[in-house]
């Protein structure tokens, strides 16, 4: 028996040699051109027309699945010629595609859509500016669309007002269905009564987007479907638009739908007949990866390259969407689950309806890299998922690197959209991003309030610039905004600046609810709003070694006294000439925060340390109460005061206090050759 185990080893061993031998690596071409006829092998047409590449890439991913079938494949490549693809359902990445790349051709312009170009175009009988077209399958209830957009760029779905806000005259009701208190001076009540008309509402940090049950014109007062609606939501003069009904179908570049007839009618951008330029969103997904969770199958190491990914919807019940925050009812145009180092790389992200990707559960070591997001309905990038899952659970969502994309002019439907989002998610590097032009928050880690324990921890957060966020539209948000425990969560040489809220809460560093265990340190902050650091409450947060610089109304806050360390604040440099130095709530023994080794800089009393309020004392005292006993006043001596990220001059009294200089030149998108992957 011990021959025959040998020999059985020595022949299984000889089989292994032979295969790997023959194993090899295939390219599958697609082309718009090409004919799913074909067997995909060539690049190119035959002379004979009985082959050539692929018409599609779903028509290679199942060409593929069949090589391999029959073949030892090594890897597949899926080379995509220049074109325009419309996508009929989206682009399924099973654990059967392990191991594909799937890659624009060298130079070639590649674009997968998700929506369908609208033709038959005639002018409105009523309005000779208005350009209808019939859509069928919009009468026949089989499809519907939220967006439109034309020559790559988003429409505006008719509103009034055309630009700013009407506001109610009292808070929304706390019930089911829920009281919308309007100005019956401010409407119309045929406006509120038409079947397609959507009320989008601002209250605080989040957006509702919800259909009107029913409308009296007298009191001013509208049911809404949804509710009890959360307690927080209790802004007296909400802001708000009504959108989507004809008579605010009166601006170039609006739009409206009429879903009971199938109508669209536009008032194009340009003033001239719209041509085959108009595409209208299908698909509310573009590319999935799916591994089974059950099975403990990833989809491994299928990575995509070069594509331009466009027009995709968002979905909208019949009911509406309320989000808490963040977006979170908007989902990606690309989602993961399940997957095991795979990546996107180089690719364009437009006209989007939700976030453009969601890693979700099971996702490890997925890499998404020097990618551009542009015009999204939410946010950018969200990770994890909002269970409170086991790191070791095979559902663990940990280990994704975000590196070298910029992510701008985001949250165009769902202004709380975040730039990136890691929810319940671990060991994530987010690194050398640009982050710009959104309604709240640049990047958000976290998705516990309180003290609870958490998967989110160990996440480096470093090198991105982030700007021009909040833009006065929401309220409560930060460049980086942090929540519950996150031991290991580590956010240096960062950039934030120009953040402003609405109304309060324009931070840059702002650790919220619960947080805890986290080190912040040299970042540049500056420009915000409320204060360049706020801390709601958490424990042992660590704030040493930033500058922060010019925030308006505060420096930095404090928010509650605990019982325990809420942080320490050292050898940081505050420089500020409007506001006052310290915000809120500053009460408590020193064992209640720690402060030491920081200097402080009011440019408009100079050296006169007699002018400088500490929560109301005077700078004696608050260092003979045990606080900043190690601090100073004096002039950090900035390289340029408009740019404080250029840092410190040589001389100046920050260094001698061991304030160490901070490296903003290699914050942001890296040149190409400069990356390190």
């Amino acid at each position: 028996m011990r021959y025959s185990l040998r020999i059985a080893l020595l022949l299984a061993a000889s089989w292994i040699v032979a295969l790997s031998t023959n194993a090899k690596g295939v390219t599958v071409y697609v082309s718009p051109d090409g004919s799913d006829r074909w067997s995909g092998l060539s690049p190119t047409n035959k002379p004979d027309g009985r082959d050539g590449p692929l018409s599609s890439i779903p028509s290679a991913l199942k060409a593929a699945r069949e090589l391999r079938n029959t073949q030892v494949i090594t890897d597949v490549t899926i080379q995509v010629a220049s074109g325009r693809y419309e996508l009929n359902s989206a682009l399924l990445f099973t654990p059967d595609d392990s191991g594909t790349l799937v890659t624009a051709a060298p130079g070639a312009q590649v674009n997968l859509s998700g929506g369908v170009t609208i033709t038959g175009w005639e002018r409105s009988r009523s309005n000779p500016e208005v350009w209808q077209a019939d859509v069928p399958q919009v009468r026949s209830r089989f499809w519907t669309f939220q967006q439109l957009f034309a020559d790559r760029k988003r429409l505006t779905r008719a509103r009034f007002p055309n630009r700013g806000y009407l506001k109610t005259i009292a808070p929304l009701g706390q019930r089911s269905p829920i009281d919308f208190h309007a100005n019956p001076a401010d409407i119309k009540p045929d406006w509120m009564k038409s079947p397609d008309t959507r009320l989008v509402i601002l209250e605080k940090w989040t957006d509702l987007h919800l259909p009107i049950a029913s409308y009296d014109a007298v009191s001013g007062i509208a049911k809404l479907p949804g509710g009890p609606r959360p307690a927080w939501m209790d802004e007296a003069d909400s802001r708000y638009w009504l959108e989507n009904f004809p008579a605010a179908l009166d601006e170039p570049g609006e739009w409206y739908l009429e879903k009971s007839s199938g109508t669209l009618s536009l008032m194009p951008p340009s003033g001239t007949a719209p041509g085959t330029n108009v595409i209208a969103p299908r698909l509310t997904e573009l590319v999935r990866f799916q591994g089974n969770g059950r099975n403990h199958e990833n989809v491994y190491a299928v990575r995509i390259r070069g594509i331009r990914f466009s027009d995709c919807d968002y979905d909208m019940p019949l009911n509406g969407l309320i989000s808490p925050q963040a977006a979170i009812g908007a989902h990606g145009a690309v989602v993961a689950e399940y997957t095991k180092d795979c990546s996107i790389e180089d690719c364009v992200f437009e006209n989007i309806g939700g976030y453009a990707i969601e890693l979700g559960v099971g996702c490890r070591g997925f890499q998404f890299r020097g990618n551009r997001i542009q015009d999204t309905g939410a946010g950018g990038i969200r990770i994890g998922d909002t269970f409170n899952l086991s790191p070791n659970s095979f559902d663990a969502n940990y280990g994704n690197q975000i590196l070298d994309n910029e992510l701008v002019s985001l949250g165009r439907v769902f202004p709380s959209g975040v730039g990136i989002l890691i929810l319940q998610s671990a060991n994530n590097r987010i690194a050398h991003n640009h982050i710009h032009d959104l309604y709240y928050t640049g990047i958000s880690v976290g998705w516990t309030w309180g003290y609870n324990d958490t998967p989110c921890r160990e996440n480096l957060i470093e090198f991105n610039l982030v700007e021009r966020i909040g833009q006065g539209v929401l309220t409560d948000m930060g460049g980086i905004y942090t929540l519950g425990p996150q031991p290991g969560t580590v956010i240096r040489n960062n950039i934030f600046r120009d953040i402003v809220s609405h109304d309060y809460g324009g931070w840059g560093l702002y650790t919220d609810e619960g947080s805890t265990g986290i080190l912040l340190e040299n970042n540049v902050v500056y420009g915000c709003k409320s204060a360049g650091f706020h801390q709601h409450y958490g424990k042992e947060n660590i704030v040493r070694n930033n500058i922060f610089a010019f925030n308006r109304d505060h420096q930095l806050m404090r928010t509650r006294a605990e019982a325990h360390r809420s942080f320490s604040f050292t050898k940081n440099v505050v420089v500020f000439n409007s506001g006052d130095l310290l915000g809120s709530d500053w009460t408590g023994s020193t064992n209640g925060f720690l402060m030491s080794g920081n200097l402080y800089w009011d440019t408009r009393v100079g050296t006169n340390a007699a002018a400088y309020s500490f929560a109301g004392a005077k700078f004696p005292a608050w260092q003979a109460s045990g606080l900043d006993r190690d601090s100073i006043i004096a002039d950090p001596l900035l390289v340029d005061p408009v740019r404080p990220e250029l840092g410190l001059k040589q001389g100046s009294p920050a260094f001698a206090m061991g304030f160490q200089a901070i490296d903003a030149a290699s914050v942001g998108v890296r040149p190409r050759q400069k990356r390190d992957y």
